[in-house]
């Protein structure tokens, strides 16, 4: 029988998530509906999974490179995985809006415009996204952002395609961050079109606490690095605000960086395993295009992306850390449970979980699925699992009560 954290933290995190809904009820009253609406229409029912142009382009993206990454998301099989987004970071737009006051593509970047190109995605099967800003300008300072704009940009994705909306928080007029962002959340609401509401607010105003009522994520950290101390801070702190995520309503510790070459492969193993297991959005921020095949092996684990796809969409979280060696452990569908054994040290070391820790009996008798080798450990195991990990790397198992 599963208790603690199975069936327990599931009934923890519904009331804490309801209990942060009713505080914040005063002033959030009916804001809610957009992200309702989004999950009737199929929208982050799971954590959104796809690419974004920053982390490797950063303001050096054109039409070719997103048209020929939609083209390499289909040709390697990602998109069969589940990696739908197309996502453009800053620099899309030219840096004045036109004279009617509307945004507009960088004719010498994005010739063909952004409908156009959105067009061109979605005859791929595949979603378009693209990025704004709650300030005046964007964080690149390089286009200008939807502040005051809210509903005459929220038409114009709409009427360009748009799937996706990343919403930054740079140079704006000091107001609270949950006002400028819940304009944009009524804007979009009001636009009628499907678009997954993304909140860079960088967790400064303990986003988790308001933002799963304005949108479908919200960025938790600074931004990412590609490097090994970026990836275990940030795991910390995301790993905070477990409980307030859930179905339509994630925590963003900002896109991978998974073959961008700052980090080994092992480290890269561990950071796609562990954003996986905390259900945060999968998105790549690598050039597909160029991807070698361990970087794609990495990406492309369907039994990784299936817990991070797990419909139960319970986060999991650090159980234990001692001289870094970790555990990390969240309830499945199917009274699963799925199991990280991380070792952040630097030399090889065994770390054991018990099942008491995790919500099972003792005596049960669970079927280990090591996700990472595609292959059973046991198909009955008692009392305790004992994994020696390598330096930076983890194991991941699934966990099935016989």
């Amino acid at each position: 029988m599963m208790t603690g954290i199975g069936s327990g933290l599931l009934v923890l995190f519904l009331c804490v998530v309801k209990t942060a809904c009713a505080l914040n009820a005063s002033h959030l009253r009916g804001h809610e509906d957009y992200v309702q609406f989004l999950l009737a229409s199929g929208v982050a029912r799971t954590p959104p999974m796809g690419w974004n142009s920053w982390n490797h382009f950063q303001c050096g993206i054109d039409e070719w490179t997103v048209k020929s990454t939609a083209d390499a998301l289909v040709s390697t099989g990602l998109a069969a995985l589940g990696y739908k987004y197309v996502n453009i970071d800053d620099c899309w737009a030219e840096r004045n809006r036109d004279q009617m006051g509307n945004l507009r593509a960088k004719s010498s970047t994005f010739p063909s415009g952004i409908k156009a190109l959105a067009n061109y995605v979605h005859t791929k099967g595949l979603k378009l996204g693209i990025y704004s800003d709650a300030g005046y300008s964007t964080c690149s300072k390089t286009m200008p952002g939807s502040l005051g704009h809210e509903d005459q940009d929220a038409r114009t994705f709409a009427a360009w395609g748009v799937d996706y909306l990343k919403y930054d928080n740079c140079y704006h007029d000091g107001s609270i961050p949950q006002q400028r962002f819940l304009r944009m959340s009524y804007a979009l609401q009001r636009a009628k079109r499907p678009i997954l509401f993304s909140i860079c607010e960088w967790g400064e105003e303990n986003p988790a606490k308001w933002a799963g009522q304005l949108g479908n994520s919200w960025r938790t950290t600074g931004d990412i690095k590609d490097r090994w101390d970026s990836v275990t801070s940030i795991a910390d702190i995301n790993n905070i605000w477990g409980r307030f995520a859930g179905p339509g309503r994630w925590n963003d510790p900002d896109m991978l960086e998974v073959g961008n070459g700052g980090m080994t492969l092992e480290e890269y193993r561990s950071h796609f395993s562990i954003w996986a297991v905390m259900k945060a959005p999968l998105l790549i921020g690598c050039d597909i295009r160029s991807a070698s095949r361990e970087t794609l092996a990495i990406l492309r684990n369907k039994e990784v992306i299936d817990v991070n796809q797990d419909p139960l969409g319970v986060q999991a979280r650090k159980l234990r850390s001692k001289a870094g060696l970790e555990v990390w452990a969240g309830p499945l569908s199917r009274r699963r449970v799925v199991i990280v054994l991380w070792n952040r040290s630097g030399v090889r070391a065994p770390i054991t979980v018990g099942w008491r820790e995790i919500g099972l009996s003792p005596s049960q008798a669970v079927i280990v699925r090591d996700v990472w080798k595609h292959s059973f450990v046991s198909k009955s195991v008692r009392f305790h699992l004992t994994a020696l990990v390598a330096p930076h790397a983890c194991k991941m198992y699934v966990f099935t009560p016989v």
